[in-house]
C-alpha cells in the first residue's frame, strides 16, 4: 500500500479512507526493520503495556471492535477479558512484530472492502455510548483519530528504541 495522505478525489468517502490509510501505513513504516527486542520493551516508567507489538496488536482489535462488533453486530471474540481488559497489549508485547503486521494489514485490507460496499451513512447494529447508533463515516472518523494519536506513542517509542525517526 502507497503511504499518502492526498486523495485522488474530495469526496467524503476518499478523504476518509485515504486518512485511514495513511494512519495505518504511518503505524506500519514507523515499525520499519524493527529489532526484534524492541517490539515487546516498554520503556515507559509505569507505563508496562506501552509497548510496540502492543500498540500495533491494540490498532488491530480497535478496528475489528468497531467494525465487527459495533458495526455488523458480531459476537465479541476480541482477546480481552473483564479481568484483563488491555490483553491485546500484553498479547503484541510478546509476539514478533512482523507477524502483528502481517494480520493488521489483512484485517485492514478486508476492512477497505467492507467499507467500499457500505454507504456512510449506514448504521451499526450496536449502539455505543448514551445508546447511539454510529454511522461507518464517524467509525472511520473516529479510527483516524484513534490511529493517529497512538503514531505518536509509536514514534516515541521506536526513537527511544533506537533512534529511528521519520515522519
Amino acid at each position: 500500500m502507497t503511504r499518502t495522505d492526498m486523495p485522488t478525489s474530495l469526496d467524503e468517502r476518499t478523504m476518509l479512507t485515504t486518512f485511514l490509510d495513511y494512519a495505518r501505513a504511518t503505524a506500519v513504516a514507523k515499525c520499519a526493520d524493527l529489532a526484534p527486542e524492541h517490539g515487546g520493551a516498554a520503556p515507559l516508567p509505569g507505563s508496562p503495556l506501552m509497548t510496540l507489538g502492543g500498540l500495533i496488536n491494540h490498532l488491530r482489535w480497535v478496528e475489528y471492535h468497531w467494525f465487527q462488533v459495533i458495526f455488523l453486530g458480531e459476537e465479541d471474540a476480541g482477546p480481552w477479558t473483564d479481568e484483563d481488559p488491555d490483553r491485546e497489549m500484553r498479547l503484541g508485547a510478546q509476539t514478533p512484530v512482523p507477524e502483528l503486521i502481517a494480520a493488521y494489514e489483512a484485517q485492514s485490507a478486508r476492512y477497505r472492502r467492507l467499507v467500499a460496499d457500505t454507504d456512510l451513512s449506514a448504521t451499526a447494529k450496536k449502539p455505543v455510548r448514551g445508546g447511539t447508533h454510529v454511522s461507518i463515516g464517524w467509525i472511520l472518523m473516529h479510527l483516524i483519530e484513534e490511529t493517529s494519536r497512538h503514531n505518536g506513542h509509536i514514534d516515541i517509542l521506536r526513537e527511544m528504541a533506537d533512534g529511528a525517526v521519520g515522519d
